[in-house]
């Protein structure tokens, strides 16, 4: 089954993301900062990640490029969600497939993640991306 980890140290932005991607049939793990969500790629095999920018010990940034310096993980879309350090996030091309503006539309955010790691349903057409690089 597909496996999304939706990383953020708010709660409740994490429990709502969660829902909404188990509702349309996707696997969640859930870390509480960038620091737990490595551990989490060290033991599971994910499809995607979805992180915030602003998190303790390890922001979305340093995340990301933590990510994308291991082979095994640089073909992990990254989604980031950001309220305020979008700017910052686009000024690093290659790091972040997608970049949500905060608030943003769960609908939407759910189509985002559809079209970059197909769509978790048998026999539904995947993604636009096929999470290639």
């Amino acid at each position: 089954m597909t496996t999304v980890l939706v990383v953020d140290d708010e709660y409740l932005i994490v429990e709502v993301l969660t829902l909404a991607l188990e509702d349309v049939g996707f696997m969640v793990t859930q870390a509480s900062n960038g620091k737990k969500a490595l551990e989490a790629l060290h033991r599971e095999g994910l499809s995607l990640v979805v992180c915030d920018f602003m998190m303790p010990l390890m922001n979305g940034l340093e995340l990301a490029e933590e990510i994308r310096r291991h082979a095994e993980w640089s073909h992990i879309p990254i989604v980031l969600m950001s309220g305020g350090h979008a700017g910052l996030a686009s000024q690093a091309p290659g790091l972040f497939d997608h970049i949500l503006q905060k608030p943003f539309d769960v609908t939407k955010f759910i189509d985002i993640v559809i079209d970059l790691i197909g769509d978790p349903k048998p026999g539904a057409p995947a993604g636009g991306s096929d999470s290639q690089r």
